[in-house]
């Protein structure tokens, strides 16, 4: 499908956008000018929603929220599960010039308090599901809010028509709070042409977006990654998405794939490897998936393999973040490697570097840096942070990786996870993947501990298929599985059995709680 009216993108792949831009126009409003209005843009079990009704919704939704008081540039705090009324919000807001504030659906009272008072929302929307946790928030920090029910009342008795808020490319769109697993959540600012670049570069360019794609997104619409495969890849491109607002299980997304024909379907390790699990005790039909995404954690080879071998399709493993919207080095089909992040998105610049920010050679760990018309201009109300985080144009995404001699990326582990084994840095994710390759394993987690000498070893958290494995003759075979394979000072030295393991609400490992 051609590029909207008056966007493109150099040769270099930086992007063109016209200097009074609203981004609702070219995901939402053109459309139905474009012949698809009468098509399913969102599906879920309970209803379809096409795009002439997205793009009047859209309009009302406006509406209602100038006519609730809010102004251009007001913030608007959302706390919506997955469904038609996210879209609704979300781009509504935008068209009208207001800022939606789309936070995790997975937190507690205290965590909304925070961001109801550090965002200066001028109202709170929220799904009545979340009341238990909003409604104690409100009362520790005041703002005005409705339920999405309560606004969906409102929506429909405003008007239809609702011309765009226009802004410059770079100006202030949404913002994305990030997971705060080792503090409080940052506010990361986002532009208006961000979601045009990764929706392009990524979706299209790299992962083969098409009109006729249904999206399925198990990672959801709060989250940086499933904001992209669930809403704005297929509304980029004119194709449908399927929503789902329950928690995701292997049986649920199973049994969507086999309702909804998704082409594509995107998932975090965490859920593959329970797909696998289930796989084992009965088999399901993937065969209208052409290709499955993983971001949030590096897949594991041995899952890669695993995978591939029961249902005939690969994993596209990537990393992506909060602060740079989506996956800015990723797998693609056609070009993937087992066990790697994939090369960097074209538009998107890589470089790793060393403590003293020199670059390292190919082979060599360090930390990685990007550059990207998608990254965040800002954290709100954190200049020491954005001025560590954002650095001449560079994000210093936190991340250890190293780049193979073929220019795959590697991806060691965050970078304070990194544990130093007789002088010798080692990637928890090395031998946590070794782990993962043992029969019994369903998941593992190498944090370091220190041993009677107060030197740092690794220690092992591992989640076994079967609980009642646990016992000193497993952890004997798992050591000396990590001793065959891997360099003989990388094996754990302790291993302990865990019914779960501590994880933030988009699948990543905490480790700094196993640490504890």
């Amino acid at each position: 499908m051609a590029l909207p009216s008056g966007i493109s993108f150099s040769s270099d792949h930086k992007v063109w956008l016209p200097a009074h831009f609203n981004v609702a126009v070219p995901f939402i409003d053109r459309h139905v000018g474009e012949g698809r209005g009468a098509k399913a843009a969102i599906r879920t079990a309970q209803e379809t929603v096409t795009y002439a009704e997205l793009a009047e919704r859209v309009n009302r939704t406006g509406n209602a929220l100038l006519g609730l008081g809010l102004k251009p540039g007001d913030r608007l705090l959302m706390v919506v599960k997955d469904c038609p009324a996210f879209f609704y919000l979300f781009w509504g807001a935008i068209k009208a010039g207001i800022v939606p504030v789309p936070p995790n659906t997975l937190l507690r009272a205290l965590d909304y308090a925070y961001m109801i008072e550090d965002s200066g929302c001028r109202l709170v929307v929220y799904s009545g599901e979340f009341a238990g946790e909003i409604e104690p928030a409100l009362r520790q920090s005041p703002a005005d809010a409705l339920t999405v029910d309560a606004f969906l009342a409102k929506m429909a008795a405003a008007s239809d028509e609702l011309e765009p808020r226009m802004a410059a490319a770079t100006d202030d769109c949404f913002w994305l709070y990030s997971s705060g697993s080792t503090g409080r959540p940052k506010g990361a600012v986002h532009a208006q042409r961000d979601m045009v670049v990764t929706s392009e570069l990524y979706g299209v360019r790299v992962l083969g977006v098409t009109e006729s794609d249904i999206s399925y997104s198990a990672a959801k619409l709060f989250f940086a990654y499933g904001l992209g495969n669930g809403m704005t890849f297929p509304l980029w491109t004119g194709g449908t998405a399927v929503l789902d607002d329950r928690r995701p299980t292997p049986d649920t997304v199973f049994d969507n794939i086999d309702r909804f024909k998704p082409s594509l379907y995107y998932g975090v390790p965490t859920l593959y490897a329970a797909q696998l699990a289930a796989l084992d005790a009965k088999p399901r039909d993937l065969s209208s998936v052409r290709a499955c995404v993983s971001a949030g954690e590096a897949l594991p080879a041995d899952m890669f393999r695993r995978w591939k071998e029961k249902t005939g399709t690969v994993i596209l493993d990537g990393i992506g973040s909060t602060e740079a919207l989506h996956i800015f080095i990723g797998n693609r089909l056609g070009d993937f490697r087992a066990g790697t992040s994939g090369r960097p998105v074209p538009g998107y610049d890589c470089r790793i570097l060393d403590e003293n920010g020199d670059a390292v050679a190919k082979g060599v760990s360090g930390r990685l840096w990007i550059r990207a018309e998608s990254a965040a201009t800002s954290y709100w109300n954190k200049p020491e942070k954005t001025a560590e985080t954002m650095v001449n144009g560079w994000l210093n995404t936190g991340d250890t990786y190293r780049e193979d001699p073929d220019g795959y990326f590697i991806y060691e582990g965050r970078s304070d996870d990194m544990l130093k084994v007789g002088g010798i840095w080692c990637s928890p994710v090395e031998i946590e993947n070794c782990l993962v390759g043992h029969p019994a394993v369903l998941e593992a987690a190498v944090v370091g501990h220190a041993d009677e000498q107060g030197l740092i070893k690794p220690k092992a958290i591992i989640v076994l298929k079967q609980a009642a494995d646990a016992g000193a003759a497993l952890t004997d075979e798992l050591m000396a599985h990590c001793k065959k394979t891997l360099a003989p000072y990388k094996y754990p030295r302790w291993v302990e059995y865990m019914p779960e393991l501590p994880k933030t609400a988009t699948g990543k490992i905490q480790r700094f709680k196993l640490r504890s």
